[in-house]
């Protein structure tokens, strides 16, 4: 009997490999780092073939660790960074261009073009998302705009879309030799082509858009068995059973099913996720409305996101290109070295500033500068800056759900980080939870196929399966929280209105 379920988890900086048992713990890993592709300012790109490629030797990693073969595997589960754009030929399997990730930047005329008719919220009602660089769309018309051949290739029906979950899934049941050509509404619904209540695509905004529906990936629940792995690769024949985007999968893992649940997961960027149950809230304060799962054929379950740019990947920033540091960790022991920010504040607006802002004229800033700061303090102010921008979106979900957060359970990478942590909750005013089992996005993922094939049998032996590490409550008086708040604030507005018609 096969005791394991094994999760694809493709994200931003790398892809990975997990091997969870029926505890929800973890057997065995393999990971391997992508090279992040920047030709031009604001542009990120990467190398699709290097992605499955790295996808197929973590697979194999993770296997061989645990000493284990296919037969022990019940299920594939994917989780990916979302809105990272593949356009692809459906003869070669090849990408017509390298993936434009989620980060980038180089739609804005697009997005400038297609809000004159409507401004950025033309879509809102029907997709929960604001026209912007981050959603895959504009991606894509980019895509058939600029490389040569694209669109005629586009129209005549050769070239497929997908995020990187569709692209793996491609490339996992067979590729050119039949592969499942689907993607789940989770990440369909950060295309801006998703209709949330249909939960199909909407052939007038992809009309709009001027991308083909032949180029869309079919739409699937986030639970169901889709094929199965392609004879020649190590998992043959095991079903791939489950597909949820990165956010959402970690929603899943956290065991926040029911209304109300909420959880922020701290990686290269930011995204804190509420469960809205059933009911699509359509929001006030700068947050997106999204699909957290749907299982089978059961009725979907909504939420609300307040997605941030940059939070891991400003401490990346201290290590590769300022060379503060020499390893992300070593960001909280040059944190404690000082007692607080010595009125330094960043705020990382690398991308424009996203939830709840949405400003993409937006660039980064260090204020507060002075004579007496050293690197200590401007450590101390990218880990605050994390904390800082999950607090104004904290305070966005609260004015639209109308219901205040007892308590924020977190995960992600830097949520080994108790220097961050502690201020998380400080800043907050409530208590930050961390669980025993961390890596929640693979978990997710491994949830949802499991699910579909029976290995777990309902959402309850899920709960169950979860337990908390670790409680930080907060300790700062409330006024020196308002005064942060206050001052963070201030920075912020010193970032607007930065990007003019000669500066990108």
């Amino acid at each position: 009997m096969s005791q394991y379920v094994i999760a694809i988890d493709q994200g931003t900086t790398s892809s990975r490999a997990i091997i969870f048992d029926h505890h929800g713990d973890i057997v065995s890993s393999g990971q391997k780092e992508h090279e992040q592709i920047f030709p031009r300012a604001g542009w990120v790109e990467h190398d699709p073939a290097e992605i499955w490629n790295n996808t197929r030797e973590v697979i194999g990693n993770a296997l061989s660790k645990a000493n284990l073969t296919r037969h022990d595997i019940a299920a594939v589960g994917i989780t990916n960074q979302r809105e990272t754009a593949v356009v692809w030929d459906r003869t070669t399997g090849k990408a017509v261009y390298n993936a434009i990730v989620w980060q980038d930047t180089r739609t804005q005329n697009i997005v400038d073009e297609l809000a004159k008719d409507g401004g950025v919220e033309r879509y809102k009602a029907k997709v929960g998302l604001p026209l912007a660089t981050y959603f895959s769309g504009t991606k894509i018309k980019w895509i058939l705009d600029n490389v040569d051949g694209a669109r005629q290739k586009a129209e005549a029906g050769d070239l497929l879309f997908g995020n990187t979950d569709s692209w793996v899934t491609w490339n996992l049941t067979g590729g050119t030799d039949g592969g499942v050509h689907i993607t789940d509404v989770t990440n369909a619904s950060r295309t801006l082509f998703m209709d949330l209540e249909t939960l199909s695509w909407d052939e007038g905004i992809l009309a709009d858009f001027g991308v083909p529906v032949s180029m869309m990936p079919e739409i699937k629940s986030s639970s169901e068995v889709y094929g199965t792995v392609h004879g020649s690769q190590l998992l043959r024949e095991v079903p791939v059973a489950g597909i949820l985007g990165d956010q959402q999968a970690a929603t899943f893992g956290q065991a926040a099913f029911g209304q109300g649940g909420a959880k922020n997961t701290y990686g290269t960027g930011c995204f804190l996720i509420f469960n809205t149950g059933e009911e699509i809230v359509r929001s006030e304060n700068g947050l997106l409305t999204t699909v957290a799962y749907r299982l089978g054929n059961n009725k979907p379950v909504y939420a609300l996101e307040g997605s941030i740019a940059v939070t891991g990947s400003l401490i990346q920033w201290l290590r590769d290109n300022l060379g503060i540091i020499k390893s992300a960790p070593e960001v909280e022991e040059l944190a404690r070295s000082v007692e607080d920010n010595g009125g330094v504040y960043i705020v990382p607006a690398f991308s424009g500033l996203f939830a709840p802002y949405w400003r993409p004229d937006a660039r980064g800033a260090i204020v507060g500068m002075t004579r007496f700061v050293n690197k200590g303090h401007i450590a101390r102010a990218a880990l605050e800056a994390t904390a800082f921008q999950t607090r104004e979106v904290l305070d966005a979900v609260n004015a639209d759900s109308g219901v205040p957060l007892k308590d924020l359970r977190v995960d992600g990478g830097m949520v080994a980080n108790d220097e961050l942590m502690q201020f998380q909750a400080d800043i907050l005013g409530v208590d930050v939870v961390r669980p025993k089992v961390i890596e929640t996005t693979a978990l997710g993922a491994a949830y949802a196929a499991g699910l579909a094939v029976g290995f777990w049998n309902d959402l309850g032996e899920l709960t169950s399966n979860w337990s908390e590490d670790k409680r930080w409550s907060p300790s700062m008086d409330e006024g020196e929280r308002d005064r942060q708040l206050r001052l963070w604030k201030k920075a912020v507005t010193r970032t607007f209105d930065w990007v003019d018609e000669d500066v990108q």
